[in-house]
């Protein structure tokens, strides 16, 4: 595919102050399940978003993704999977066909969350625009497509889809090295 990876990291010198940003941990979304997930619960944990699809060539990164979960400390880091159809129809599922297929076949038992549309779900608005985060302007071009948010709510890093959750630098901030 000719992409390659980007990682952009948070520092005092390119971010505005977060009186002039949204708090990421004012956001919420729904769960898979319909419930209400309000991210104030997140302070003081390490965030790794991913929009997923079931159809797409990056499907095996769910493997990935799992195995991360399972290594991590859960009161310290949380994975965020949100479904998403934008990107070659590749996620056409209800949200319970997408929940059985991700659990039977990957495993999953990370947070899955509602399908989203990434241009007008607050979250990744937030994600992608540094009047929102603060710090960096971002593209999701394809799925799988990852960000970071530190254990303060910073906006840390963004993946294009090539990149595999075992690369160091996702590795090590979610185990927190």
């Amino acid at each position: 595919m000719g992409m390659i990876s980007v990682i952009l990291g948070c520092n005092k010198s390119n971010a505005q102050s977060m009186d002039e940003s949204k708090n990421f941990h004012d956001l919420s979304a729904l769960t898979i399940d319909g419930d209400v997930f309000d991210f104030s619960i997140l302070k003081g944990k390490r965030v790794l978003i991913v929009n997923t699809a079931s159809a797409c060539g990056f499907t095996p990164q769910l493997t990935s993704l799992q195995k991360l979960w399972d290594q991590s400390d859960h009161q310290d880091f949380l994975i965020m999977g949100f479904p998403c159809n934008d990107f070659g129809s590749q996620e056409s599922g209800t949200l319970e066909e997408i929940e059985s297929f991700c659990s039977k076949n990957y495993g999953v038992t990370f947070q899955l969350m509602e399908k989203v549309k990434i241009k007008t779900s607050p979250v990744y608005e937030w994600l992608m625009n540094k009047s929102q985060n603060g710090v960096r302007n971002a593209k999701v071009l394809w799925n799988f497509h990852k960000f970071l948010v530190d254990e303060n709510g910073l906006w840390s890093g963004s993946f294009l889809p090539t990149t595999s959750p075992n690369s160091s630098s996702i590795k090590d901030f979610a185990l927190g090295a």
